[in-house]
């Protein structure tokens, strides 16, 4: 029987960075565990081994791969997020989409008051969702 499943996102250096935006950027956001690559182990000194974090109550795990890989991050698997009110959504969809790729700016669609879709610039996809009540 499957006891959990945990959202693993997997980067090449930027692991860090990423982790630091994300927690950050999400009230109550946390760190849980992070751990660093040290002398003699497979990936570069200092980078992150493997780093346990939540956003809004979810867990994530992070690492920075010690192999090089011919993909990335795909919008096929996004993170979906509800914001509490349109400041959030706002907030949230500036900071993501600085110095990332808008999939689709922040408007009525008709399925949700706002919504946007943004790649941020560490290549995670973002779908940002103000719903009507």
């Amino acid at each position: 029987m499957v006891d959990k499943i945990t959202p693993f996102l997997m980067f090449e250096g930027q692991a860090e960075a990423a982790l630091d935006f994300y927690v950050g950027l999400i009230p109550g956001a946390a760190v849980k565990r992070l751990e660093h690559y040290g002398p003699g182990e497979p990936g570069q000194k200092g980078k992150v081994r493997i780093a346990f974090f939540t956003l809004a109550g979810q867990e994530f795990i992070c690492i920075d791969s010690p192999a090089r890989h011919q993909f990335s991050f795909t919008p096929s698997i996004s993170l979906f997020v509800d914001c509490a009110d349109e400041a959030e959504i706002e907030r949230l969809f500036a900071a993501l989409s600085e110095g990332g790729q808008v999939r689709m700016p922040l408007d009525n669609y008709g399925f949700s008051l706002r919504f946007g879709w943004v790649d941020d610039r560490f290549g995670v996809s973002w779908q940002l969702n103000f719903p009507a009540s």
